[in-house]
This record gives C-alpha cells, structure tokens and sequence, in this order.
C-alpha cells in the first residue's frame, strides 16, 4: 500500500490528531445469516464519532455513538421488527456506543481494536480486525482524510438479543453470530 506525506513513516499511522467521522463518506454495517441459507446485510445511517491518531497505535483510540432508530435492511417491515423489544427496543435504548479500550499494531497497515461495544444497554469487550487504508488530502482544500475498515463477530445474544425464532428442522430463523462491518472515512480537526 502506499501512503502519503500525511503518514507518520515511523509507525505507518496517519498524522497524529483528532480526525472526525464522516458518516456521508462512511458505513456502519452488519450482516446475519438469514434462515441457514443466506445472509441480510444492513446498516446504520445516523452515526457519529472520532479517531485520536496517537504517536503510536497502542496511545491512539476510537470513540463513536449510534442511533438504533437509524438501523436499514432495505425492508421497511423487517426493519421495523429489528427496532422492536425482540432486537434493538430502540425506544428504551436509543444508542449503541463504541469505546475501544486497545488497539495493537501487527503490521504497518493492520491492528487489532479492542472496543467495549454497549448494545441495549449491555457492554461486552470486542475484538476487531482493523486496516488503515491511507491518508491524503480531502476534496476540501487543507484538509486530510483518513481510511479504515474494520471487522468483528459477536453473539447477539451477549448483548441482550436473544428472538428466537425457529423452522419446524430447529434451523433458526436469524443466526447467533453478527458480522460487524465499519468502513470509515475521517477527517483531521483544524
């Protein structure tokens, strides 16, 4: 991968900061296996939070906040049904959050992120597979972009979501295991 001058050389991280999450240039996803045979992918429109780009990974950290009420499939009854007591109960628990409590260098591109994710109201420690994808300048005049996916399965019943929906073969109706899915774009602070 090549980077940029807005690259710290040393450590293959982007310039040290504060860079803001741009939720138009961002997706916040996860996919569920859907009846054994396929998977639904969604995603969360209203989001926000930032990146503090350390001297190194390990005093660097990320923070964000999510609106439960955002969640889309693309399906307006399904939707309605994940924001329902039996998934999100969004009017009780309004946002999911993310506060990483680690992050661990394994190469100059890729780290693991160990975020406390708080999902109606239960927090559990997570472990991501995160790729800084580069730095560079915005199509704003002076202002530097930065690129970062991130991966992670959780059991959504550790978090509380526990429908249980089943076929008359046991096979469940949605799976256990949630792939979390962040594609990130931030922008440094002036």
């Amino acid at each position: 991968m090549t980077t940029t001058a807005n690259t710290n050389t040393s450590t293959g991280l982007p310039a040290a900061g504060v860079y803001n999450i741009d939720a138009v240039h961002s997706t916040v996803g996860f996919v569920a296996r859907h009846l054994v045979a396929s998977k639904v992918r969604g995603r969360f429109t209203d989001f926000s939070g930032a990146i503090t780009i350390g001297d190194t990974a390990e005093t660097s950290s990320v923070q964000a906040t999510v609106q439960a009420a955002s969640i889309t499939t693309d399906n307006e009854m399904r939707d309605a049904h994940l924001k329902s007591p039996d998934f999100l109960e969004f009017e009780t628990f309004p946002t999911l959050t993310l506060t990483s409590t680690k992050i661990t260098s394994k190469s100059a591109e890729d780290f693991e992120l160990v975020a406390d994710v708080t999902v109606k109201g239960i927090t559990k420690s997570v472990a991501f597979d995160l790729e800084f994808l580069g730095a560079g300048p915005s199509m704003t005049p002076g202002v530097t972009v930065v690129g970062f996916e991130a991966r992670a399965d959780i059991d959504r019943r550790e978090f509380g979501i526990t429908f249980g929906g089943a076929l008359e073969n046991g096979s469940l109706i949605v799976g256990n295991k949630i792939t979390l899915e962040f594609a990130i774009e931030a922008a440094l602070q002036n």
